[in-house]
């Protein structure tokens, strides 16, 4: 009389333990995703921004130019820095 074997069946689903396991790494994972999505939204204002206010500095430089002849200025008290072959009127 032959011997059979069986075949073993193959499992049809994941623990729920593991299930769980995965969902939640997968979860994290959307999780962190989305807050870099968010982070990099505010850098982007924040670049803008930035470019704005450079802009701004830029036309008070100009501003300075036209009425002081430079725009060496000290930012601590105001002071205008002339060139030394420069006089102050």
């Amino acid at each position: 009389m032959a011997k059979t074997k069986k075949k073993a069946e193959k499992a049809t689903k994941i623990t729920n333990d593991e299930l769980n396991k995965v969902q939640s790494i997968i979860n994290n994972i959307n999780r962190a995703q989305l807050e870099i999505g968010t982070f990099e939204s505010k850098k982007h204002n924040i670049l803008h921004h930035i470019t704005m206010l450079q802009e701004e500095l830029s036309k008070m430089q100009v501003e300075f130019k036209k009425n002081y002849g430079t725009d060496d200025v000290n930012i601590q008290d105001g002071t205008i820095n002339y060139a030394k072959d420069e006089q102050t009127n």
